[in-house]
């Protein structure tokens, strides 16, 4: 495993400003001091859990969030004595004052305040040993490359950032620096412990079918909203829920998987599993299948992220063995669900080819959840503007390309979803 970026044989110690690799660890004995990026989202909420249950084990220095929660982030910074919070909108600064203030009582010092669009790319490389990037969406790009920069230990929850810039991550990670946070891409970095890089025959990347499982293309084409948001095993944000009713977010996943650990997408393969129990599996040239298992719950992969090497104790729920249980498996409905493939196609193109699909696809799913696009349009959609991207240019990719891709693609997938809207209201006229 010594080309992938995320290899779990072995360790990065976590680097302090200088890169001597001793002010940011943790004297022996000390909690791991950590920097949580998107803390009032799914991924953050449960990361601050983990750490009030573990205190001895780890102490959080800063919090990011975009500032839609004030109230919830004053509440973190209180909890876990922070010394600095930031809000990637500015104008949310007033009431996150108020909001200190509020949970603080008078005459304790407030935390200080960041605000703007470079706030958590700030804290990324602030201090610390761990920075847990849970940020929903490319905008995780920035903070990536900062924490990798400064050599922090990463874990990665923001898949985005790697997908949409993954050769300027492979460019600045360090070996064994990035820790893999997403449920499935923990469950492959744990099975890969049982074997050499040269053991792997393929990576199985199992998918709970979303709350569609089993529908036809047809069957899908009324879908509404509120259907796509009733996950039936993760509670999630409503892009990742959406992404998870598509299976963009298991093509997203097949494409940091490829990333990660540096398997070619023919050894790569989505399993369907209702269940959510086996996070995901390798299949090794014996042909022995390593699985890595336990209920849906996030907390596990977290706490793995942010204590690795070392595993926290009762970090999240276990099977009861006294109870009947069964796991099921199916094979992916390309027809039905063709965001896999198309995933894998985007992802060998490489370059700018990624980010033209994430962005795309989150334009699509917001208008989806206006009421503006039916929910086959979504992949339909970014199908389009992929194919009228084309192929990237193969020269070295740049952060300005990324971004000018993405502000492309964001412009594109509005345009053409809102061709479909005026296009469905004469139908129906």
């Amino acid at each position: 495993m010594t080309d992938s970026l995320a290899d779990p044989h072995l360790r990065h110690p976590g680097t302090g400003p200088s890169g001597d690799g001793t002010a940011a660890a943790s004297p022996a004995g000390a909690p791991r001091d950590i920097v949580i990026l998107g803390s009032t989202g799914s991924i953050g909420t449960q990361a601050v859990d983990v750490v009030l249950k573990n205190p001895g084990r780890f102490r959080v220095t800063a919090l990011a969030a975009s500032g839609g929660r004030v109230d919830l982030l004053a509440e973190q910074a209180r909890l876990l004595r922070v010394g600095t919070v930031a809000v990637a909108r500015t104008e949310a600064v007033p009431d996150l004052r108020t909001a200190l203030r509020a949970a603080y009582g008078s005459g304790e010092p407030l935390p200080e305040v960041l605000a703007g669009p470079d706030a958590a790319t700030e804290l990324a490389g602030s201090p610390c040993h761990t920075v847990l990037n849970g940020i929903t969406g490319s905008i995780g790009l920035a903070p990536t490359l900062a924490a990798l920069e400064a050599g922090r230990v990463l874990a990665l929850a923001n898949k985005e950032s790697l997908i949409v810039g993954g050769p300027l991550v492979k460019a600045l990670a360090r070996p064994g620096q990035i820790v893999p946070v997403d449920s499935e891409h923990s469950a492959l970095f744990q099975a890969l412990l049982g074997g050499t890089r040269a053991e792997v025959r393929k990576l199985l990347v199992t998918a709970s079918g979303g709350p569609f499982r089993g529908r036809s293309r047809s069957e899908l084409a009324e879908v509404t909203p509120s259907e796509a948001m009733a996950h039936p095993t993760w509670e999630m944000g409503p892009v990742i829920t959406v992404n998870s009713a598509t299976l963009v977010n298991k093509g997203l996943e097949v494409i940091e998987a490829h990333l990660l650990y540096d398997i070619p997408f023919e050894r790569i393969q989505v399993v369907v599993h209702p269940q959510s129990a086996v996070h995901s599996m390798v299949e090794f040239t014996d042909g022995s299948t390593l699985a890595q298992c336990g209920p849906p719950d996030m907390r596990l992969p977290i706490a793995l992220g942010l204590g690795w090497p070392e595993r926290v104790p009762d970090a999240g729920p276990v099977f009861s063995w006294t109870e009947a249980m069964s796991w099921d498996f199916y094979p992916l409905d390309e027809e039905a669900f063709p965001a896999v493939p198309l995933a894998c196609r985007v992802g060998a193109l490489g370059g700018t080819a990624p980010a033209v699909f994430n962005a795309a696809n989150e334009e699509c799913v917001e208008a989806f959840l206006a009421g503006r696009l039916p929910f086959t349009g979504i992949v339909d959609t970014v199908a389009a503007v992929v194919e009228e991207h084309g192929t990237p240019d193969g020269t070295g990719l740049t952060l300005s390309d990324v971004l000018a891709a993405e502000k492309w693609a964001r412009a594109r997938a509005r345009d053409l979803a809102a061709r479909s809207a005026t296009a469905t209201a004469e139908a129906r006229a």
